[in-house]
């Protein structure tokens, strides 16, 4: 898994892989040459060598290290260029996977939960991506760079420190998985934080009025409290490492300065050459310390690769029929014995049977919990039916592709979702193709130019997030310009005029009349209370009513 996806989102960037891989081996190597100068200049300098050469020794030196410093930047920003490119692409998949996942998976899980999965846990496999593969090959050729040198140097220190890594690498390779599970778990804490916290703030209105602060805060004191411990046990778990590793490392220096001393005090190495050693025996430190942190990172990105293993996993149970699209054209619905439960032991829809003709309007009535929005989205196919079908135009709507099927069914809500942006962008979903002639065009026929001039400034009028600085009915209209946009041949309206005040409705029944006209509607409401001029003015339609008498959701 880990191989495929590092291959997967990688492989567009290779070119800088490549380089990365190259500005790290480069920098290896003089690395590796930077001691043997400076042991030359040592022995040239106890020997009473010319202060030229010695001055030679030491620009080699410089610049040597002035040269491993500028790749070293270098190899920083590509990896952290490749790292962000490639977690960036990650996101944007698991975005565009979760989208298309069914509407039981999103009642399951709270945004916030779903936030941190997408971009919290593909945070913390930046690393892998960017540097993971290259520093561990890079690391482990510098210390096999540094272990030949040594046996060319003198054979009992290289075998000592061959003996020594060996031990090293079988203790790291051991500990290499085991804060997984309890990084695991610290991540699936933290994602009930953000889940916590945004559920909270999407309800902070209802949380003030009934002076429910200081539960949600207790609340969120006892989340918080076990991302903390969760958070401490991986963290215990992943420290284990570097406590070993700077112990193994102390070890390693005594034993090299110690037979570094014994060697020169019997007249076998140079003064220099004990410096090599001691230099040498630095440098391991380095690439065995990399590996260390390049483990830890491992496991944090092992966590973060089994969480968005487990979201990919998750397949849609709602896919795409083999028939065509429907025509461009009022439809026929029909429900034939649908019934329909949401998992649990309490149908919410019970053989439910009726027929509307294309082009006429159908009224559901019922109490709440009746069913009635149950109906909505089993044409939207959101759920699928778990007995019995539903029909556009004779055609079973599991049989249609998803994209046609919702393209020919619009629906507006009492809640409209806009978005940030201009009153243009939220009408064409930020696709800049649409002319403003047509979405002028759009409010005219709707009958609700004149409010949209009144506006500060016409289609450039802001928004906030939320639709914020446009009332209720307000943003109602712009939801029926967006959906004549659209021009679907059924349009559903679940309570359109609730909460409206009589200004604001008489715009928004002028605009219905005009979008029902030839098409198929079904108007949702508690209570069924038209005016003798609606009622007149829909004289060519069929009102009726539906009462499903089920519990609903």
């Amino acid at each position: 898994m880990y191989i495929q996806m590092w291959g997967r989102y990688l492989s567009p960037y290779r070119l800088k892989v490549a380089l990365l891989a190259t500005t790290l081996f480069v920098g290896i190597g003089l690395q590796l040459l930077a001691p043997q100068i400076v042991r030359t200049f040592i022995d040239e300098a106890a020997a009473g060598s010319a202060l030229g050469e010695l001055v030679r020794l030491a620009l080699y030196f410089l610049g040597a290290a002035l040269a491993n410093q500028l790749l070293a930047a270098l190899a920083t920003y590509l990896s952290a260029d490749v790292g962000w490119s490639a977690t960036n692409t990650l996101r944007l998949d698991l975005f565009r996977h979760t989208l298309r996942l069914n509407m039981r998976f999103h009642k399951d899980r709270t945004p916030g939960e779903l936030i941190e999965r997408i971009d919290g846990d593909v945070t913390h496999l930046s690393n892998f991506f960017s540097q993971f593969v290259v520093r561990v090959a890079g690391s482990l050729l510098l210390v096999l760079g540094i272990l030949g040198l040594l046996w060319r140097e003198d054979w009992r220190v290289g075998a000592v420190l061959s003996l020594y890594v060996g031990v090293v690498t079988w203790v790291l390779h051991r500990r290499r998985e085991v804060a997984v599970p309890a990084t695991h778990m610290e991540r699936e804490a933290n994602a009930q934080i953000y889940g916590f916290i945004e559920e909270r703030l999407a309800g902070i209105d209802d949380i003030r009025a009934n002076g429910a602060g200081g539960h949600v805060m207790h609340r969120l004191l006892g989340v918080q409290r076990d991302w903390f411990h969760k958070s401490v046990t991986a963290w215990r778990m992943r420290v284990g490492i570097w406590l070993m590793m700077m112990v193994m490392t102390m070890a390693g220096h005594i034993l090299v300065l110690g037979l570094g001393v014994a060697l020169f005090q019997a007249g076998v190495v140079t003064l220099g050459t004990v410096y090599l050693f001691y230099n040498y025996m630095n440098m391991l430190e380095d690439p065995l310390d990399e590996l260390s942190r390049q483990l830890q990172e491992f496991q944090r990105a092992g966590a973060g690769f089994q969480r968005v293993r487990e979201l990919l996993a998750e397949r849609p149970t709602i896919v795409d029929g083999p028939g065509s699209d429907l025509q461009a054209q009022a439809h026929d619905v029909a429900f034939e014995r649908v019934s329909f439960s949401y998992g649990d032991d309490h149908p919410v829809l019970r053989e439910v049977s009726f027929h509307l003709p294309a082009g006429e309007t159908l009224g559901l009535l019922g109490r709440t919990g009746s069913g009635k929005t149950t109906l909505v989205r089993l044409l939207f196919r959101f759920y699928d039916a778990t007995a019995g079908r539903v029909t556009l135009d004779a055609t079973d709507v599991r049989e249609l592709s998803l994209k046609g099927l919702r393209a020919r069914v619009g629906m507006v809500t009492q809640d409209v979702q806009l978005f940030e942006g201009s009153i243009r962008e939220n009408l064409t979903f930020f696709d800049a193709t649409v002319p403003d002639e047509r979405l002028h065009e759009t409010f005219a026929h709707l009958g609700i130019e004149a409010w949209l001039d009144a506006l500060p400034n016409g289609l450039d009028t802001r928004l906030q997030a939320g639709g914020g600085g446009l009332s209720a009915g307000e943003a109602q209209l712009v939801a029926f310009a967006r959906l004549f946009l659209q021009d679907p041949g059924l349009v559903i309206l679940d309570e359109p005029s609730s909460r409206l005040d009589p200004k604001t409705e008489e715009l928004l029944n002028r605009a219905i009349d005009r979008m029902l006209t030839g098409r198929t509607g079904i108007i949702i409401a508690h209570v069924w209370r038209p005016s003798p001029e609606r009622i007149r003015s829909w004289s060519s339609k069929k009102a009726a009513s539906s009462s499903t008498g089920s519990a609903a959701r």
